[in-house]
């Protein structure tokens, strides 16, 4: 009797036990692995024509806490509006900052015979260009409809006189190719591009005038 209640004991906790390992393999959806994406493979730069011929210190670019994060961030403008969202199954490879600070340097040192340095290399700068990015994400204006928008704040500080130089707002705005998490990364994408062009372009022009005025 004994015995036969220790082998149904048995059969039973192998059964639950079964099942658990079922549930565990029917349910993986669930628990995959977010997809990650990054801005893109950096463009072949060309290093002839430099746009400046002054040291530049780029440190690192700052955001709020909203884009410090890995999260693809959306909004519904047309339901709650100041809702901030997150793709579930899709995230930045890093920080939105790390990803457009390497985008930024990258583009600049291609642009300047003497080089940029962020404020870890100890080398001596004779200006420092600082961005502070406000906003970067995707906006629906309605179901199916959306684009992106990036906002940033530059700022050209001459540490030799310790001011400011110049300080100016770009904002970027590109319709998103579909409305998902990969639409909002091809646009940010291209957003992100033009707005280091813009940045180089005017900082360039930034430097020139400084320059002629000495």
């Amino acid at each position: 009797m004994r015995t036969r209640r220790a082998g149904i004991q048995f059969a039973l906790a192998t059964a639950v036990l079964a099942a658990g390992l079922a549930a565990c393999t029917l349910t993986p959806s669930s628990r995959e692995t977010p997809a990650q994406y990054d801005l893109g493979p950096l463009p072949p730069y060309q290093r002839s024509n430099p746009s400046f011929s002054r040291v530049l210190l780029v440190p690192d670019v700052s955001a709020p806490s909203l884009l410090e994060g890995q999260g693809i961030v959306y909004r519904l403008a047309y339901d709650e509006p100041a809702r901030v969202r997150t793709y579930a199954q899709s995230r930045w490879k890093a920080p939105v900052p790390v990803l457009l600070s390497q985008r930024l340097r990258g583009r600049f040192a291609a642009a300047t015979q003497r080089g940029v340095v962020t404020g870890d290399d100890g080398a001596r700068a004779e200006y420092m260009l600082r961005v502070e990015l406000e906003e970067f994400g995707q906006v629906f204006t309605a179901p199916g409809v959306s684009r992106v928008s990036v906002r940033a704040r530059a700022s050209l500080v001459s540490l030799e006189a310790r001011r400011l130089s110049a300080q100016r707002t770009f904002s970027i705005e590109r319709p998103a190719p579909s409305p998902d998490a990969q639409g909002a990364v091809t646009a940010l994408a291209a957003a992100s591009e033009e707005l280091v062009e813009r940045l180089l372009e005017w900082t360039s022009e930034q430097l020139r005038t400084a320059v002629a005025k000495q």
